[in-house]
């Protein structure tokens, strides 16, 4: 299974995730170039090579009009680190904002959630890429609402951190696709700590629109000062990553990093990594108990609901029980998601008062059904491939009602079809 690990260690960013994404591609500047000529208004992407504490990796800069999205952590003193962020549009989209640059003095216009959607729409994406970009923008403004207690249709979004936060998710997104990976793991993330500082005061990291769109992921805080995890970060992550946790096992092809604008002690960036992950082994719940009090009938009414009520298999072992009785072992196989309705035909059915449970790996093969035009007429064959085998075995039923319209053994039928002749 391709399989993509993100570790967000340092947090999470739009542009950090996508320098890492690029990086795991052969042909970079391609990709480059078929990003600029999107059509994304005024935006440009600029990949740097960059180096943090001696590591080697790529920076990604969104320039929009010329100028690039900056923001400022609240400095600490004992922080003496650039304080320059990686990604950080957040806040920047409400509408009290002006943009931090102190020398420009010109006033950019603000956007609604309806005019962002109208510049993706506008874009060349596939339906797939196209319906990512505005998920995942439509949880940065859910999350800005909630966090400023307005309703999404009426939060404003500055325009310059707005473009850069589309175009950051636009690249991801396209990013994704062309790596066509089956799934995308994390680390927990690490959202940093200390304060950060927009246009309505000084908040708390992670910041609220970060921390809402968070929710329900495992995040942490450490001793690094500042806002490491991005409300674009946040949001990409929320939006692609189907499981939080350390790597599985991995056969990696690919790494990349991607770097953000500051510097710290650590190594300030995200890594992907990708490879090739095992299949998960199919899961199945196996329930077992013994009766030693029970009719052959009873038994076998309680195999018929326990079949009918949408268990795998059920079958029984003759065993010796204790005062030297012979018993039934009985052993019911279902997914996990039926274990309560099987307990309850199980305990209604059977005269035992506990049962037994194991989770089973369950390793199969794939198969399928196909239908052969035979000299007898459409027969179904069962074809099961996998660990380096196929093998075929024709539905036992066809077989069946053949031999019934033909006054034929099964032996006969078989080879009839098999031969292609009716002897």
């Amino acid at each position: 299974m391709r399989t993509l690990y993100l570790d967000c260690g340092m947090g999470a960013a739009g542009d950090m995730l996508t320098a890492a994404l690029l990086e795991l591609l052969p042909e970079r500047q391609a990709f480059v170039d078929k990003f600029n000529s999107l059509g994304l208004p005024d935006v440009v992407m600029r990949v740097d090579a960059a180096e943090k504490c001696g590591i080697c990796g790529s920076h990604v800069r969104m320039i929009v009009g010329g100028t690039e999205e900056e923001s400022c952590d609240v400095p600490h003193h004992h922080d003496h680190h650039h304080n320059h962020e990686h990604d950080h549009e957040h806040e920047h989209h409400h509408h009290h904002h002006e943009h931090h640059h102190e020398e420009q003095t010109h006033h950019h216009e603000h956007r609604s959630l309806a005019d962002i959607e109208a510049i993706i729409n506008a874009l060349p994406l596939s339906a797939k890429v196209r319906g990512d970009v505005l998920a995942v923008y439509t949880l940065i403004a859910e999350a800005e609402s909630k966090a400023h207690g307005k309703p999404v249709t009426e939060v404003h979004f500055h325009e310059v951190g707005m473009l850069d936060a589309i175009a950051d998710i636009c690249a991801v997104c396209l990013l994704i696709e062309e790596l066509a990976v089956d799934k995308i793991i994390a680390s927990p993330v690490h959202v940093g700590s200390g304060q950060v500082r927009c246009a309505h005061g000084i908040l708390p990291v992670p910041a609220p629109a970060t921390a809402s769109i968070l929710q329900g992921v495992p995040i942490y805080s450490g001793d690094i000062r500042g806002e490491l995890c991005t409300p674009t970060g946040a949001a990409l992550l929320r939006h692609f990553v189907s499981e939080f946790g350390a790597m599985p096992v991995l056969q990696v092809s690919a790494i990349g990093y991607g770097m953000g604008k500051k510097d710290f002690p650590r190594a300030n960036c995200v890594r992907a990594m990708l490879g090739e992950s095992a299949e998960p082994a199919d899961k199945v719940l196996e329930i077992s108990f013994n009766v030693d009090d029970m009719s052959g009938e009873a038994i076998g009414f309680a195999m018929e609901q326990l079949l009918a009520a949408g268990a795998r298999e059920v079958f029984t072992t003759a065993v010796g029980m204790k005062k030297s009785r012979p018993g039934t072992l009985i052993t019911v196989i279902c997914r996990e998601a039926q274990r309560e309705a099987m307990l309850q035909q199980i305990f209604l059915h059977t005269t035992t008062i506990g049962v037994r449970e194991t989770l089973c790996a369950r390793h199969v093969l794939q198969r399928d059904i196909i239908t052969e035009d035979t000299c007898l007429g459409p027969v179904r064959k069962k074809v099961s491939q996998g660990f380096g085998i196929t093998r075929e075995k024709w539905e036992y039923d066809d077989l069946a009602r053949l031999a019934k319209e033909h006054d034929l053994s099964l032996a006969e039928v078989l080879s009839c079809i098999e031969a292609g002749i009716l002897e």
